[in-house]
């Protein structure tokens, strides 16, 4: 967590990036990486506020190690092909900081990624179509933080169809509803919190179309990570504490009810 106010908050953009390894069409889209142009849209939008880096699938221990993890305020989350490469002890050591107060951004096909599927407990499926389309963007709640800048709907012209039924736990808070030419509609943006964490998951960002370039996109991404950050003091699980009568401030510890009885007991 940050220490003082001033602080840059420290986000760590995560990629597969193996499209743009593999797929000559989307290394022209984006010659850097999807990650970078992510990233560069952060920067760009928060500027001062915040510390940006990076982090691959192919890095060791993907570029999450507890190091890194325990000293970042929000991650950001793109997969699509390589969901299954991802280490489950990797997703159980961003599971548990999430749930100690990291702020969590899954981007677009993230939604199937295993650590968008244990925080939801739902399998995350959806309706899809890919092909050329325009999506409208419609913002939903306008006092919201992520809402603010974008304008009202924002036009992507070129997308791939996300539609419902979106199998996730209702949402805390829907922000964005998305509208496609086919007719079809998608909660695209939506928030949650689990433990002390935050999640804020988006959906436009298709490999094949230029969508991270997008400066309404771009705003949004940005402000979804200043939503996320946590403004508590320090990072913890919620713990379970026992209080006696009239105590208010000062918890035991719990370790188990026979254990806890037999300690009483005695």
């Amino acid at each position: 967590m940050n220490t003082t106010a001033s602080a840059p908050l420290r986000v760590v953009v995560w990629g597969e990036n193996r499209h743009e390894q593999l797929e000559p069409h989307v290394a022209e889209i984006y010659p850097e990486g999807m990650h970078n142009a992510i990233k560069a849209g952060i920067e760009e939008n928060l500027g001062e506020r915040v510390s940006v880096s990076t982090a691959l699938l192919d890095d060791p221990e993907h570029g999450l190690t507890e190091e890194r993890l325990a000293q970042t305020d929000v991650l950001t989350w793109w997969g699509h092909a390589a969901h299954a490469e991802v280490s489950d002890e990797v997703v159980e050591r961003v599971h548990r900081h999430v749930l100690e107060g990291m702020g969590l951004v899954v981007l677009h096909s993230g939604h199937w990624s295993k650590i968008f599927q244990k925080l939801m407990g739902t399998t995350c499926t959806l309706r899809w179509r890919s092909e050329n389309d325009r999506e409208l963007v419609w913002t939903v709640d306008p006092t919201h933080p992520i809402a603010q800048g974008v304008p009202h709907p924002i036009e992507i012209p070129q997308q791939e169809m996300y539609g419902e039924q979106f199998d996730v736990p209702r949402p805390d808070e829907i922000v964005f509803i998305s509208s496609f030419t086919g007719g079809e509609v998608f909660r695209s943006g939506i928030t949650y919190r689990r433990g002390n964490g935050k999640i804020f998951y988006f959906s436009p960002g298709d490999q094949d179309f230029p969508v991270y370039h997008h400066p309404d996109v771009r705003k949004v991404i940005a402000n979804g990570v200043a939503w996320a950050a946590s403004d508590r003091p320090s990072r913890a699980l919620p713990t379970l504490l026992r209080y006696e009568t009239g105590d208010f401030f000062n918890g035991r510890g719990y370790q188990g009810a026979l254990h806890n009885h037999d300690e009483d007991v005695a």
